[in-house]
């Protein structure tokens, strides 16, 4: 099993969700976070420009079989990519171990 880690757009949340769905990646958790980064964003207000540094994305945690992880990347990777600098990062780590709580059950098994 693998957990792919992805910190994306805000803005391409929809579009990479459908992208996973379309794999069969159908179950995944995300979060709104604030990060800093390359990209720097920043405001005019009243003509003076103001830099800020706190830049919004979602994070996105999805666990799957080892053959549903290069899609579930290439599929990430393709919807998210706008060119620009900001994109985002993914991050894919082995898992160990998996239970299902209400069973009991472990390993593979407990994804689907």
């Amino acid at each position: 099993m693998k957990k792919i880690e992805a910190i994306i757009r805000k803005s391409k949340f929809n579009v990479v969700k459908e992208a996973l769905h379309d794999v069969g990646v159908n179950f995944f958790s995300y979060w709104d976070v604030t990060g800093l980064g390359n990209e720097k964003i920043g405001h005019v207000y009243r003509g003076i420009s103001y830099s800020t540094s706190d830049i919004q994305r979602r994070y996105l945690s999805i666990v799957v079989n080892d053959d549903f992880a290069q899609p579930a990347i290439d599929a990430i990777l393709k919807s998210a990519s706008t060119g620009e600098v900001g994109d985002g990062k993914i991050f894919v780590s082995k898992v160990e171990e998996a239970y299902r709580i209400r069973t009991g059950r472990k390993g593979g098994e407990t994804l689907n």
